[in-house]
């Protein structure tokens, strides 16, 4: 198995995109630590890998607590030893609440740069020490939104995926020389529970789905063979990428 005797830390893996990678990398001999703010919904995936042979552990934490980051690293290194693996996949999108630049209100934009951007640092921050001397692999989910200005009235979110490539690319070069590899998977736009008040209406669906070139959205399992390359020793030479898994949107 690709990822027999790894240690793996997937954000969000309660539902969606991190779900889907966290039940990939259990399937491929990881054991999978389970972060989540979602209880029932954690708890319910990591039983579930358990429970058709793999081994995973429920953590409880919110990546906009330190203590709560630290805390769930801890736990995860007395229980498996320390991470190998890294997926930074906890996100949030306030739709309704973020907005253009001069419109969108200062707590919808910090609560979504501590969630979606300093998050990320967060993990890193508390990881990467257990990482040194040893090499790891850590995996950045993006957005397209980051990249191009294709979400105007998402000012908060847009901006928090651009600082996720910045924080990927820097922190690809600071730790080269250290063994562990830092790279981002961009998905296109996924139909995951972060959207689905907004894809219940229909017309709003058609027209997403008429904007991808491939004619349809992605699935959280769209994403899970690329997390699942760059998290295997198959990626050792792959440090500061951005891999696209969107459909063909940044290709137009």
């Amino acid at each position: 198995m690709r990822l027999n005797g790894k240690v793996a830390m997937v954000t969000g893996a309660g539902a969606g995109i991190g779900e889907a990678i966290a039940r990939g990398f259990a399937r491929e001999g990881a054991v999978v630590a389970v972060l989540d703010i979602d209880r029932a919904r954690g708890e319910q995936v990591a039983g579930e890998i358990n429970n058709s042979g793999g081994s995973a552990l429920f953590v409880d934490a919110d990546v906009a607590s330190t203590a709560d980051v630290q805390a769930a690293v801890d736990r995860i290194v007395a229980s498996f030893g320390p991470p190998d693996i890294l997926v930074n996949n906890a996100a949030i999108q306030m739709i309704g609440k973020d907005a253009r630049a001069h419109e969108v209100s200062e707590e919808v934009w910090d609560r979504t740069i501590d969630v979606n951007l300093k998050g990320v640092w967060r993990c890193m921050k508390a990881v990467i020490p257990h990482m040194l001397g040893r090499g790891g692999s850590i995996i950045n989910i993006a957005s397209p939104t980051g990249m191009l200005g294709v979400a105007p009235d998402y000012a908060a979110y847009s901006t928090s995926k651009g600082g996720v490539f910045g924080l990927t690319r820097v922190s690809a070069s600071g730790y080269a020389r250290d063994g562990i590899r830092i790279n981002a998977i961009v998905p296109g736009t996924t139909a995951t529970p972060l959207i689905e008040e907004m894809l219940k209406d229909q017309s709003v669906r058609k027209a997403l789905e008429d904007k991808s070139p491939m004619g349809r959205l992605g699935t959280p399992e769209d994403l899970v063979g690329i997390a699942l390359f760059l998290a295997s020793d198959e990626s050792s030479y792959c440090t500061g990428g951005v891999y696209m898994a969107d459909g063909g949107m940044t290709a137009v």
